[in-house]
């Protein structure tokens, strides 16, 4: 008897073998795409719905897929999101209409510029000419987090879908987190510096950004972490060939922070920790399960390492659930429909025994995917990730 989405997921991240393997896809910025190949999607399934984007953030550029669509992708899981606070989608709906091509600038004085029509990157850091302590904590633009706008729309919606539908809940609060948003602040190459050159001016900024990102948390947790079944959070550690830190740097200065914060979260909600992080972060995984990490997400598997999938499964397939690992630097790219197929039958069939696998893209489908490869890479999942594994191929 086929499993509700629901329980296909939480079967699979209590590493036992549900009917399929579960798909992430269209949740969160990490598991979504972007708005051009969700459009050529539409078109090609000849579904109408309306171009609308996560945290209602063009900028961002990341499509918030329409139900029609996320029912068609088989996508196991279902999103709620917090928003930035009210005045903020105000000054920016309005920015969009006199100066659509002056920065984008979010609740914390961060942001983002257009390098080119339509492609924005961060590049507003307004803390990167702070030299101390001080000038961290007397920054006037620490945003309220504490602002009912943000989640005044979470419960309902949490409510909705544990009502009226039977998928999983993923809690995705935009926050970046402590290390992320320190980039944000400062600029990676400060931040970086920072850390390298003056460790308690980088640490006290960890430390103020996590605050702001506890009290979100607190509130959002209010609000649905009875209801979700996963809740979100990371920081990109990892690049194509390695770390951006150092093991030892991230030991000292970062993973105090995040085992506090995973340890605050799971005080408030009994739903599952997923954590992203891009890049080559073998290293950290032994970390990452200790902190209470529970599902690791993208497994990006164009990085160093992380193309080991049989050793990432064999080390520590049994104390961490991955999510992802469908490569979107080459193959679903430039690879044909049957090439993208043939892919996620070899990763299926690596890392989706016991379970502990949901499948995903690795992290935002982008502009560069054709719509036949999205509906080649989760219609195989149908072909070839029916429990017992290999019946159907």
């Amino acid at each position: 008897m086929p499993l509700t989405p629901r329980e296909r997921v939480l079967a699979a991240i209590h590493h036992q073998e549900p009917d399929r393997v579960p798909i992430v896809i269209g949740v969160s910025n990490a598991t979504s795409m972007k708005m051009k190949p969700y459009r050529e999607l539409k078109q090609l399934l000849g579904i109408a719905a309306p171009d609308e984007y996560l945290y209602e953030w063009p900028e961002l550029g990341t499509a918030a897929p329409d139900e029609a669509v996320l029912h068609r992708l088989r996508s196991d899981v279902r999103g709620v999101l917090d928003l930035e606070p009210a005045h903020i989608l105000a000054y920016n709906r309005q920015r969009r209409q006199t100066d659509p091509h002056a920065n984008f600038i979010d609740s914390w004085g961060s942001g983002q510029i257009e390098l080119a029509p339509g492609e924005w990157l961060p590049g507003v850091n307004p803390l990167r000419p702070a030299t101390t302590i001080e000038e961290i904590r007397d920054y006037p633009g620490w945003p309220d987090m504490r602002d009912p706008t943000r989640v005044a729309h979470v419960r309902a919606q949490a409510q909705t879908l544990r009502a009226e539908t039977d998928y999983a809940i993923m809690g995705t609060p935009w926050l970046l987190f402590p290390f992320e948003r320190a980039h944000a602040m400062q600029g990676l190459d400060q931040f970086l510096l920072n850390m390298a050159m003056q460790p308690d001016l980088a640490v006290a900024l960890l430390q103020r950004i996590t605050e702001a990102c506890k009290a979100l948390m607190d509130a959002f947790l209010a609000e649905c972490g009875d209801l979700i079944d996963i809740i979100k959070i990371g920081d990109d550690l990892g690049m194509q060939s390695g770390l951006l830190i150092s093991p030892k740097m991230y030991r000292q200065q970062l993973k105090p922070i995040h085992a506090d914060y995973i340890a605050h979260i799971k005080s408030r909600t009994a739903a599952k920790v997923f954590f992203h992080t891009d890049g080559d972060v073998m290293d950290l995984i032994p970390d990452f399960i200790e902190i209470g990490v529970d599902i690791l997400n993208p497994i990006q598997t164009s990085a160093g390492r992380m193309s080991d999938l049989p050793e990432l499964k064999r080390r520590f397939g049994q104390d961490i659930v991955f999510c992802g690992a469908i490569d979107t630097q080459r193959i679903l790219p430039f690879g044909t429909p049957q090439q993208v197929r043939q892919e996620v039958k070899r990763v299926i069939e690596i890392m989706a025994p016991g379970g502990g696998y949901l499948l995903s893209s690795v992290h935002t489908i982008m502009n560069d995917v054709s719509a036949e490869n999205v509906l080649a890479m989760v219609d195989a999942v149908e072909a070839f990730g029916q429990y017992p594994l290999g019946s159907r191929s």
